[in-house]
């Protein structure tokens, strides 16, 4: 059977793995002038990637094992790292909105209108709210959950 330091080890060069997915698939988004239907499949294709590679061990590995490490530096990492997730669901209730709104203008598929986002719905500005909030939160307590492993995989494994 693998050892647990060789499955901390894995987890934690996954979640590692997953933070320049983050940053590339942002990238794609910030480098755009417009943001087409392929630009936005290329994007959420290094999100979803970065978000499988933090997931998966979280579920996987490390959420089955917290009732047994309940405390201190355990109880911080989950409570941030459930936090991330919390605020990425925030950002998703104003991405599928944004989505809903552009895809009915068919602005994905003729990017070329002249159109103000904030035209195509009333409340287009606090679903770019809520987007910008969620993103910035969600890599916020990311980067405060990754340290906090970090830790916790020094002076548990090393």
């Amino acid at each position: 059977m693998v050892s647990e330091a060789t499955t901390a080890t894995l987890a934690g060069v996954s979640v590692t793995a997953s933070f320049p997915f983050y940053l590339y698939g942002a990238w794609i988004v910030i480098d755009s002038e417009t943001v087409t239907w392929s630009v936005l499949l290329r994007h959420l294709k290094f999100i979803v990637v970065g978000l499988a590679l933090t997931t998966v061990p979280v579920v996987g590995w490390m959420a089955p094992r917290l009732m047994d490490q309940f405390g201190g530096l355990a109880v911080l990492h989950a409570v941030l790292g459930l936090q991330a997730y919390a605020m990425l669901a925030f950002a998703l209730t104003g991405i599928v909105r944004i989505f809903q709104a552009k895809h009915a203008a068919n602005l994905y598929r003729d990017p070329d209108r002249d159109v103000d986002l904030d035209d195509l719905h009333e409340n287009m500005s606090a679903w770019r709210g809520r987007l910008r909030i969620g993103v910035f939160g969600y890599v916020l307590f990311w980067i405060g959950a990754y340290l906090i492993g970090v830790v916790r995989y020094v002076q548990l494994h090393l």
